[in-house]
């Protein structure tokens, strides 16, 4: 399945807040339906979501906020269980240190998708070497700087987006629109609210 190009409001309503999807804010509380809101059931009527459900639920969020595929989120499992640590834990480090997703905690963009162009178009530099890889993976002291022809574009969504609230293992340089990745990531410098063990067992038995 190719990237998600719907209404991203009605992911929002069926998943939760997802901040990297979009910055909309939405009004409506109950899961996008043509029948619209359920009654509410009471005791023994609620439905109760399977467990499966439930994976699946924690597992879409992942794809849709970080805009990856199946196939790119399946890598990710394997390449997280190849690693030292916890799967989930490793998990999310590799999805928020690709370098579309540090763009986007950097403030330089409003959505992850909206940093994936920056990084396609050739926006962004890493190490002073041009880098048009959205999937391209930060390291430790990783120096995320912009071309020169490139800082009216990011300054003008710096100033629209306000103050941005950088995780600690980013270090900004506002004025010189310039970063250093200065170390890991820890599981509560994770901008989305998940149960990644959840993630883990629902490809349990497909890595």
């Amino acid at each position: 399945m190719s990237r998600y190009r719907g209404p991203k409001l009605r992911i929002v309503r069926r998943l939760g807040e997802l901040p990297g999807l979009t910055q909309k804010v939405c009004v409506r509380n109950f899961p996008p339906g043509q029948h619209g809101p359920k009654k509410k059931l009471t005791g023994s009527q609620k439905a109760k979501e399977s467990q499966y459900a439930i994976r699946l639920k924690e597992k879409q969020k992942l794809r849709f906020n970080y805009g990856i595929n199946e196939r790119q989120l399946l890598k990710y499992i394997r390449e997280a269980r190849r690693r030292k640590g916890s799967t989930g834990e490793v998990l999310l480090q590799l999805l928020e240190t690709r370098l579309d997703n540090v763009i986007f905690r950097l403030g330089f963009a409003p959505t992850i998708a909206a940093a994936r162009q920056l990084v396609a178009h050739g926006h962004i530099l890493v190490n002073q070497h041009k880098i048009n890889i959205p999937s391209y993976i930060c390291k430790i002291n990783d120096v995320i700087g912009v071309c020169e022809t490139s800082r009216p574009l990011i300054t003008k969504s710096l100033n629209s987006l306000g103050l941005p609230q950088v995780p600690s293992f980013l270090d900004l340089d506002q004025e010189k629109l310039s970063a250093v990745v200065t170390n890991s990531i820890s599981r509560d410098m994770v901008g989305l609210n998940i149960n990644e063990l959840l993630v883990v067992e629902y490809y349990s038995r497909k890595v």
